[in-house]
């Protein structure tokens, strides 16, 4: 496994991270699968209290706990359970995240947030409160850094602008490359990392049978999965081609997959050791569909 430094922080992540969200309902597998990620250098883990009403972090929290100083527990802030959990409404008041950050602190059996972020964001947020409320959470130990989960450019702007935040996690894959165009190069200009969500786009680039996708239609999509199986072969799975083309782009981090098996697992953490795509394999990859752009939020 590789690791890097996220961003200007101290924390040194695995170029793998794993999204728990995709965790299931059963705790023997769930503690196996994220033992197995432990055996293969991933140190990176990545939760919210959206996921299950809470209970993903304390699932992670569980099984993490005696593994704790081995790894970097990330989770997110920002959407509030309706009290009749018919939904959540979004709330980046300072208030509600300090309150917020003692309920996730529990659940993740923890002392402390590694990387604690902002679970959305939008231009009409009280964005100075926001980060004063991160700031403190800081500066009171109870989170080390803070970082942001957005994709829209004009939001990734403003805490660049503003604020100490290390890190943004966006998504970014084949069939997204949108950050492209302005995100990522002013990222890696600042020095903040970029933790990839959606590296294998839902999976539609590896097993998935094809469908519509942003603004690809079923047609591109299948076209373009099987520019990557082609490129594939006994020593490169799809899915480590797939997490290659994101991991070669000089500004990510780390690629955050979602995991469900074993053998999931496995195959996205030979990404790491297999051949590594040549420039022009990169090339053709990249020619197979238009790239595309955002077209709000700019």
């Amino acid at each position: 496994m590789q690791y890097s430094l996220l961003g200007s922080s101290q924390l040194r992540i695995s170029a793998i991270g794993f999204g728990c969200m995709s965790l299931g309902k059963g705790e023997a597998d769930n503690t196996r699968l994220i033992h197995r990620a432990l055996e293969l250098g991933i140190n990176f883990f990545d939760t919210a209290d959206l996921y299950d009403k809470g209970l993903n972090e304390q699932a992670v929290g569980k099984i993490l706990r005696s593994k704790r100083e081995q790894v970097v527990l990330a989770t997110k802030v920002g959407n509030r359970w309706r009290s009749d959990g018919s939904g959540w409404d979004w709330d980046p008041r300072k208030e509600y995240i300090i309150r917020a950050v003692e309920a996730s602190l529990t659940r993740l059996q923890t002392d402390r947030i590694d990387l604690y972020q902002l679970h959305g964001g939008t231009m009409e947020d009280p964005i100075e409160e926001t980060i004063g409320a991160f700031e403190l959470l800081q500066q009171q130990g109870k989170i080390r850094y803070y970082g942001i989960s957005s994709i829209r450019p004009n939001v990734i702007r403003e805490y660049v602008l503003k604020s100490g935040m290390v890190s943004v996690m966006l998504q970014y894959s084949l069939l997204d490359r949108r950050a492209e165009e302005s995100v990522l190069p002013l990222l890696r200009e600042k020095g903040i990392g970029v933790l990839a969500r959606g590296p294998v786009a839902k999976g539609l680039l590896v097993d998935k049978p094809a469908a519509a996708y942003l603004n690809y239609g079923e047609e591109a999509v299948s076209r373009l999965a099987g520019a990557v199986h082609s490129l594939s072969g006994t020593s490169r799975s799809a899915a480590c081609t797939a997490l290659q083309f994101v991991l070669g782009n000089p500004a990510i981090t780390s690629a955050v997959t979602g995991l469900r098996t074993i053998g999931q697992l496995e195959d996205v953490a030979g990404a790491i050791d297999a051949p590594r795509l040549t420039a022009e394999e990169i090339q053709t990859l990249q020619d197979i569909v238009p790239v595309n752009y955002y077209d709000q939020h700019r």
